[in-house]
């Protein structure tokens, strides 16, 4: 391969739409015929009648196994003596981000092939070739870089709309944070993390997430609270999980990442979802890159409506020792962390300053003052 070849990578295939987890037998027959499908009690549940009805009509066995709650590395062992044990060979996830980077990673140790069933929309996992690993206390351990993406991932609006609404608007946290990352690395000519330049195509794809983020957001909030399925709900669903996902994979991740991987040391934001904790990142990156007031101003105003994090209080924060909050920042400013894709100096002590001032200007946001 040559060095620094432009590089974009996908899912095998994307199915999105009401009802489709009663296809997944047909889609999964042309992959195996002995799965274990793994997820939560919620996520299992709720995809438990559509799916196996599906498989029973295609012939296929299926198992059951819940997901122990954290993507260590005994939890991925568990897995695959699981599946080894039931002679599987497809392995399937079933809930949200975790349980889902769990199978991936199990998938691939077992060179099988993995199907995604996402039940919320709150993270860009289920299409990407990566998965996040944690150590058993919660705190992030590394990120794991896998030989290839999905085989099938199968979003069923149906159910991704009874999730609760607070993870559709996770969803959009995190995948705020796509088209400036991706133009971040496009910018600085940083490397995608299949280690590739940037396709014109990833960027159209970050751009037009974000685009999509801005337009429907708020509708698809209002959608999500009545438990309804409309058109916005459908973009902002294709916009959280297919978009961000590629916009990411191929397009690159820079601060706002890194700075939430900072984050996972702080106890008191372990309660928050990963888009919370990316979206307040989101702004800090902005601050950083000293975007144009007006870009910083329209962010702080979608993150606002929709109820994502803009002060250190939001992030459940607010009494975090600044000590502590140095180590975030100086663990972000590490040699090899995405906050170097930026086209600014990188030091600890600069990301911190640019953590107090996002805070400080959500503080002035919720107080009706200007911040521009």
């Amino acid at each position: 391969m040559t060095k620094y070849s432009q590089i974009f990578i996908a899912s095998s295939k994307y199915v999105q739409g009401r009802g489709v987890i009663n296809q997944i037998g047909e889609h999964i027959s042309l992959l195996g015929d002995r799965v274990l499908v793994v997820g939560g009690k919620t996520g299992l549940a709720v995809t438990r009648s559509g799916r196996a009805q599906s498989l029973a009509a295609k012939s296929i066995f299926q198992v059951e196994e819940l997901f122990r709650g954290e993507v260590c590395d005994a939890e991925i062992e568990r897995l695959t003596a699981v599946a080894k044990q039931n002679a599987c060979n497809v392995l399937v996830a079933c809930g949200g981000g975790k349980a889902i980077d769990a199978v991936k990673a199990a998938a691939a140790e077992l060179k099988l092939p993995a199907v995604i069933i996402p039940t919320t929309a709150a993270t860009d996992a289920p299409c990407s070739a990566l998965s996040v690993i944690y150590k058993e206390n919660g705190e992030f351990d590394r990120l794991w870089i896998l030989p290839k993406n999905p085989d099938l991932v199968l979003v069923d609006t149906e159910i991704i709309c009874q999730a609760p609404v607070r993870l559709l608007v996770a969803g959009m946290g995190d995948a705020l944070a796509t088209w400036f990352e991706a133009e971040a690395c496009y910018n600085s000519g940083a490397l995608n993390i299949s280690g590739g330049k940037i396709t014109a195509s990833a960027l159209a794809l970050a751009r037009l997430c974000y685009d999509i983020l801005l337009k429907y957001g708020l509708q698809a909030k209002i959608a999500c609270e009545s438990k309804l399925v409309t058109p916005a709900l459908e973009k902002v669903v294709e916009a959280n999980t297919l978009l961000s996902g590629l916009g990411f994979e191929s397009g690159g991740t820079a601060a706002a990442h890194a700075i939430s991987e900072g984050f996972s040391l702080i106890e008191e934001m372990h309660d928050l979802t990963h888009g919370e904790k990316v979206a307040f990142c989101t702004l800090v990156q902005l601050i950083l890159e000293q975007r144009p007031p007006e870009i910083i101003q329209e962010v702080y105003d979608f993150c606002y409506k929709l109820g994502l994090p803009i002060t250190l209080a939001d992030l459940n924060s607010a009494q975090v020792s600044a000590t502590k909050l140095r180590q975030a920042a100086e663990i972000s400013a590490e040699p090899g962390r995405g906050t170097h894709n930026l086209t600014v100096t990188i030091s600890g002590d600069v990301i911190f300053d640019a953590i107090m001032l996002a805070d400080a200007l959500g503080q002035r946001i919720k107080n009706g003052q200007p911040i521009v």
